[in-house]
């Protein structure tokens, strides 16, 4: 199946890395106008820019920072000339002991819970009232994870919390604008072979992780990117309000 995306315009956070670097490249190659939102990496944007110059359009924003994030959409809409897409992708997972010290602790939560879900409610309700102000068709795409669903070690309560928040939110903009138009989507992937999964990797092993799963080996960023563009090109609308699980047999729901 071919999947085509031209004149699409799709905002993709955390596009420098990950996932979120396999999904922007997947739209790019289908022929979408991608906006690739990087905080740090802006060598990979650049990259993506000298690839394809017409429709790659690097885009900064810490989006631990709520000014940022709306800076982010506003910045999107005009550098892209409008918005079909929006896929939450960007979060982070930070090692944070139960037993830390409380300062610290909370701090790991404000970054996390700002990051991975205040951010992308952010940019949830702005993409909503500009579908709704176009009277257009859109679609809102959240990665969260299989943690949202099966829970996560106690060094990562927040990282599980954030993704269980953001699985909330897409069920509920699913319900509340259907029939305006507007899809939204969860994709839960499980361990995947990601630099954020570099601190288990290091800790644990790939033989613990593989321990895990029904597969002989661990998940791409590759693995999940069709699925999110089947979600982006229309071809699932009647599976708006559900959650696809990418996590090799780890966790059924």
């Amino acid at each position: 199946m071919h999947i085509d995306l031209h004149g699409k315009k799709i905002l993709v956070t955390g596009a420098s890395r990950g996932i979120g670097k396999a999904i922007a490249r997947h739209a790019l190659l289908a022929g979408a106008k991608v906006g690739i939102h990087y905080a740090k990496s802006q060598q990979t944007a650049l990259e993506f820019k000298e690839e394809f110059p017409h429709q790659a359009v690097p885009l900064q924003a810490d989006l631990s920072l709520s000014g940022s994030v709306f800076r982010l959409f506003e910045e999107s809409i005009e550098a892209l000339d409008g918005l079909d897409v929006l896929i939450n992708n960007a979060g982070v997972a930070i090692h944070s002991p139960l037993n830390g010290e409380d300062t610290q602790w909370l701090d790991h939560w404000h970054t996390t819970l700002n990051t991975n879900l205040l951010a992308s409610c952010i940019l949830s309700r702005k993409a909503v009232e500009y579908f709704l102000s176009q009277k257009q068709t859109g679609r809102i795409v959240h990665i969260a994870s299989r943690a949202a669903f099966r829970g996560d070690t106690p060094d990562y309560l927040a990282y599980a919390a954030s993704k269980g928040g953001m699985v909330a939110l897409s069920h509920s903009l699913a319900r509340a604008y259907g029939k305006q138009g507007i899809m939204s989507f969860v994709v839960a992937p499980g361990f995947t072979q990601t630099d954020m999964a570099q601190h288990f990797m290091q800790e644990y092993g790939e033989a613990h992780a593989l321990k895990d799963i029904a597969l002989n080996k661990l998940t791409q960023p590759e693995d999940i990117a069709p699925v999110v563009l089947l979600m982006a090109g229309g071809y699932l609308d009647h599976a708006t309000g559900t959650t696809v699980h990418i996590n090799a047999g780890s966790y059924a729901h």
